[in-house]
């Protein structure tokens, strides 16, 4: 089948199953992992390889990237403990807990089971935070659990590779697989500040058109990760050569595209426009779309070559060994949660008093929302296919199959059921980003009143502007002020009202316009601006 044809074939099963996933109310990476393992046994369907490295550079850095572009700084900090055990101490665990498990079960080699290991450790929000924000969940169970996937991505990955060399080179080293861990940490994110400031100035000197903008913002994450990955090379070979040390270590891109994120997420108020903005918000929420959606189906293809080739394992084998890992990975995050959670607290009085313990039914929730995702299956997938000697890299492919297994069980069992438990657990949605969002709404709308009133005696600003717009921003800061005062006015009642109006009126704009446009009336240019612009419109009418 020719690559365009496969290609297209595959974007409509993403777009089908995503449908469906809409319809049926669950979060669409479950539909897609199902879909997925279904297509790898469809008869006919093409086989599709893809080179290891290929698979990382394409699919990691725009993930991570876009993931810590628009993570919260503030909250990330603020949970920065809970997020440091969870992303580092719990996937290590998890990576030392899923080798010993696998190794004695399997007997695989201990450096290949450390390989699954580290693939199945980092875990994925999507699944688990499009459930919790739309039945509502105290709002830090959502930032734990979004910090914990930003950062674990890069911990399991760094430990991925130094197991994946480990298999390779036959070699194994506790000193410097320490020195990888650290150096990599350490220089992966002194690349990302580099590229990060570096990104900055590009931005402010090149032409605010939004595609120049926008074009930066999609090349900066590989930019970001081959300059940690690809760069030092020749630095660690010159070192090697003068001081004996080991000439393989390397920067984590991974890291590298994270810490761009975070730095460019907290600066690109400052330099970005409000063109590029929109055009941007869209962009990389369709990208990000697409390359879950693919990476599931990439991989659901090559299932069925998998499974054919673990000819060597009985179905009961390979069942049993599916089910005792995914048991493995869940229970070891279950036993792990708990006393990281309140150990500390009883410990270490400091911690105590300024972070009292959470209640037992937010920490439950932590502990059954350990979905995986994307990342593990573009690391499986990256396995390389030889080891240094030109042996084949032992267990690939039922590392590859565990790691689907793995990632089936935890998406469609606990992914399913958390909805379950979040209701008998009577949790709910604690409102603070509704409320902080009601705040910096008034005080936005205050800044304009207080800016009115410096201008209006400006002799270009015009006495029935400056009382149009008075009273627009002072409906809207009394509008949202009511909110916190229980709107004993009916505020809120005549804004509805309002909004509905306003869409009718859209509608009927938006019929004479097409009308116009099919008469001959107008151009489609002419119709595309201005329907442009009433799309705009339509999309202010919430506040």
């Amino acid at each position: 089948m020719p690559q365009l044809e496969i290609i297209i074939g595959l974007l409509l099963a993403v777009a089908a199953l995503a449908t469906l996933a809409a319809r049926l109310g669950v979060p669409y990476p479950i539909l897609l992992v199902l879909g997925g393992s279904a297509l790898g046994f469809v008869p006919q369907l093409p086989q599709v390889k893809l080179d290891p490295e290929l698979v990382f550079l394409l699919f990691l850095p725009p993930l991570l990237y876009v993931s810590a572009l628009f993570t919260s700084w503030r909250d990330f900090r603020a949970n920065v403990r809970a997020i440091s055990l969870l992303a580092v101490g719990l996937v290590l665990m998890t990576t030392l807990v899923v080798a010993a498990v696998v190794h004695t079960v399997t007997e695989l080699p201990w450096a290949a089971a450390f390989v699954l290991g580290a693939i199945v450790s980092p875990t994925d929000a999507i699944a688990a935070t499009t459930v919790a924000q739309r039945l509502g969940v105290p709002r830090r169970i959502v930032t734990i659990l979004e910090g914990e996937s930003l950062v674990n991505d890069a911990t399991g990955i760094v430990a991925y590779r130094v197991a994946v060399a480990a298999v390779i080179t036959g070699a194994f080293s506790v000193w410097e697989a320490s020195l990888q861990f650290v150096v990599g940490a350490v220089g992966g994110v002194a690349v990302g500040f580099a590229v990060g400031w570096l990104v900055v100035w590009a931005r402010r000197h090149l032409a605010e058109d939004p595609s120049v903008q926008n074009i930066v913002s999609l090349l900066t994450p590989f930019v970001a990760y081959l300059a940690a990955e690809e760069l030092p090379h020749s630095l660690w070979e010159a070192l090697h050569e003068q001081f004996g040390v080991p000439a393989d270590l390397h920067f984590s891109g991974v890291l590298a595209v994270v810490t761009t994120g975070l730095y460019l997420g907290r600066k690109g108020p400052y330099i970005v426009s409000s063109g590029t903005r929109l055009q941007g918000y869209a962009t990389w929420e369709l990208i990000t779309f697409l390359l879950n959606g693919l990476i599931f189906i990439l991989i659901g293809l090559q299932l069925g070559s998998v499974v054919g080739e673990l000819d060597t394992y009985t179905t009961v084998q390979l069942a049993s060994y599916a089910i005792l890992v995914s048991l493995t990975v869940i229970v070891v995050r279950v036993a792990w949660v708990f006393p990281a959670t309140y150990v500390p607290r009883w410990a270490i009085r400091r911690i105590r008093e300024r972070d009292p313990s959470p209640p037992w039914r937010n920490v439950s929730i932590v502990s059954w929302t350990g979905m995986r995702g994307v990342i593990s299956l573009a690391a499986a997938l990256a396995l390389p296919f030889q080891t240094a000697s030109g042996a084949q890299f032992p267990g690939r492919n039922l590392i590859i199959f565990l790691t689907f297994c793995v990632i089936l069980a935890t998406l469609v069992v606990q992914g399913l059921s958390l909805p379950v438990l979040i209701r008998a657990l009577g949790l709910e949605d604690d409102h603070i980003g509704d409320k902080e969002e009601t705040h910096g709404r008034i005080q936005v709308a205050e800044a304009a009143l207080e800016r009115l009133d410096e201008l209006s005696n400006e002799d270009w600003v015009r006495e029935d502007t400056t009382e149009r717009m008075r009273g627009m921003y002072t409906y809207r800061r009394n509008r949202f002020a009511s909110r916190f005062d229980g709107d004993p006015d009916g505020v809120e009642e005549r804004s509805a009202a309002y909004q509905r109006l306003m869409a009718e009126l859209l509608g009927a704009q938006r019929l004479r316009l097409v009308r116009l446009r099919d008469e001959g009336s107008i151009g489609d240019e002419v119709m595309h601006r201005i329907e442009r612009d009433l799309d705009l419109e339509e999309s202010r009418l919430g506040l």
